[in-house]
């Protein structure tokens, strides 16, 4: 993991033309109750069996409610080697800092499509 960013610094690079992928490892319950937008439910419980969703990009955010679940994960992905060339971060505080826009509703990935 390269390091912790603050909820400011991802509002920030969400802004950028490419933005960081936005890792959230909630549950699908607590994703459905409130998300930060385009960003991807990969439960960390989940995590390993669907690094494939996450292969290529270039810049990692993980997040999830209290910012501790976050850190596994990134540390986690800092060690496969689909995303091991990533810049991986992990958001500082989790959701509960976050003072961003809020997406409510579960993630619309379907493996079939993969």
């Amino acid at each position: 993991m390269d390091r912790e960013v603050s909820a400011a610094e991802v509002q920030a690079l969400l802004e950028d033309e490419d933005p960081p992928l936005v890792v959230d490892v909630s549950s699908p319950d607590e994703f459905a109750d409130g998300h930060i937008p385009e960003s991807l439910n990969v439960p960390l419980d989940d995590l390993v069996t669907h690094l494939g969703r996450l292969s290529g990009a270039a810049h990692i955010v993980t997040v999830c409610p209290r910012g501790e679940a976050s850190i596994q994960a990134a540390r986690l992905l800092e060690a496969y080697e689909g995303t091991n060339a990533a810049r991986i971060e992990s958001m500082e505080g989790g959701l509960e800092v976050w003072d961003g826009p809020l997406e409510s509703g579960a993630d619309e990935w379907n493996p079939a499509e993969e």
